[in-house]
């Protein structure tokens, strides 16, 4: 499955927010630099969708704030 992603860098509060089927926002305390917030965003998603962190990725969006995330194993949450 794949999701649109909107990043929030620097933020006080961690969190996945779900706002539609296929949208979600994501709030991660790391800085979007050298690719921490991406990880961080990844590491995320993993455990919300409970997956490794092996079955998400990046597949555009790896330098902006908006991002599509693919998801490999899709069991829970849809």
């Amino acid at each position: 499955m794949k999701i649109n992603v909107s990043v929030k860098a620097n933020a006080k509060k961690e969190e996945v927010q779900r706002l539609s089927k296929i949208n979600f926002e994501v709030r991660v305390k790391e800085e979007p630099v050298a690719g921490k917030a991406n990880k961080r965003v990844l590491r995320l998603l993993a455990d919300y969708f409970k997956v490794t962190l092996a079955d998400t990725e990046i597949v555009f969006g790896k330098k902006g704030r908006k991002k599509v995330v693919k998801i490999k194993d899709d069991k829970s949450h849809l």
